[in-house]
């Protein structure tokens, strides 16, 4: 039976990536920090069954600030994967955490990376990088020979990560695979991200529970899939012979805007009433567009599965779902 070990496993991408490897047959250990909450994480449903959690699925407690953690539990499980998912991952929250998203990513990864070095057992590494990376390209669409041009620090670290991976890689000969992750989005995805706001504000307000949402610029574009094609994807690239660079994408844009339509069509309303332009929101003007060429991992075979508008309809009506079975606060008067 293989085994996985996944960084940021209580993550969108690590639970969806928990399932499909479970799927698979695989034996799954996850890190999760101690102020981790299972109870209210997306691993709540695997570990409440006890024919899994304890069985083929196990978390241990550890912190990538603290390698000694790290290097106990790996010598412990002795892994054949590892997929290393975890980081501060929210573009505007990192100008406001620049310490702790470079400390999370750029040298989590690197403290990874050197206990991997040191690993007597032979152990196949993905990392999820970003589009960030390549911040303001000058081409597009982009792919792994695009050159990097972080913006952010999100982004800048995320660029410090994926290069460490390179070098060790070609160094040491270890192997090591880069995911460049474009947008990738499920009823998962955390609530300050734009498109889980508008569906979760969507479903809201056509239950009575919300009555506006507020955005920046609806017409700004993104390359965006569903997030369990790319954990299919991470998974296949570590199924190769050595470790390389892949980027993950859909090729299309589409616009916040369109994201707004379908959503609010989802639940039968008109969306203009409800929306409000917030300036606060609104991100410089972008010279060149993030936009994916995969043509490399596609073949691999590797394909999204799942179109926009039915990844919108499906985020809004899990949204729909989770809120009817909600219990909703009662006024005691």
């Amino acid at each position: 039976m293989p085994c996985a070990l996944i960084t940021g496993i209580t993550g969108q991408d690590g639970s969806y990536l928990t399932e499909f490897l479970l799927d698979q047959g695989y034996t799954v250990h996850g890190l999760v920090r101690r102020t981790s909450s299972l109870e209210r994480s997306n691993l709540r449903h695997l570990c409440s069954n006890p024919a899994v959690f304890g069985k083929t699925l196990h978390l241990h407690s550890a912190d990538l600030e603290r390698p000694i953690t790290f290097l106990r539990i790996l010598q412990r499980v002795n892994p054949d994967e590892i997929y290393h998912l975890a980081g501060q991952s929210h573009v505007g929250l990192s100008f406001d955490m620049a310490e702790t998203t470079a400390d999370s990513i750029a040298m989590g990864t690197l403290r990874i990376l050197e206990i991997v070095r040191e690993h007597p057992a032979p152990v196949r590494l993905f990392h999820a990088t970003s589009s960030e990376i390549f911040g303001r390209p000058t081409v597009s669409p982009q792919d792994e020979s695009t050159p990097l041009n972080p913006v952010n620090p999100y982004g800048a670290a995320k660029a410090f990560a994926t290069q460490m991976i390179r070098i060790y890689r070609e160094k040491f000969g270890l192997h090591l695979t880069n995911g460049i992750l474009y947008n990738h989005e499920s009823p998962r995805r955390g609530e300050n991200f734009v498109t889980r706001k508008i569906c979760r504000t969507a479903a809201a307000i056509k239950l009575g529970l919300a009555t506006e949402v507020r955005l920046g610029d609806t017409s700004a574009r993104r390359d965006w899939g569903d997030a369990r094609d790319y954990v299919r994807g991470m998974w296949l690239s570590l199924q190769q012979p050595a470790g390389d660079d892949y980027v993950f994408a859909t090729g299309v844009l589409h616009s916040v805007q369109e994201v707004l339509e379908l959503a609010f069509a989802e639940v039968g309303l008109n969306w203009r009433p409800y929306v409000h332009r917030d300036e606060r929101l609104v991100r410089p003007p972008e010279t060149c567009t993030l936009v994916g060429d995969s043509s490399k991992v596609c073949r691999l075979g590797w394909q999204p599965a799942t179109d926009f508008a039915a990844l919108i309809r499906w985020m809004v009506s899990a949204e729909l779902e989770a809120m009817s079975h909600t219990p909703r606060d009662v006024d005691p008067a």
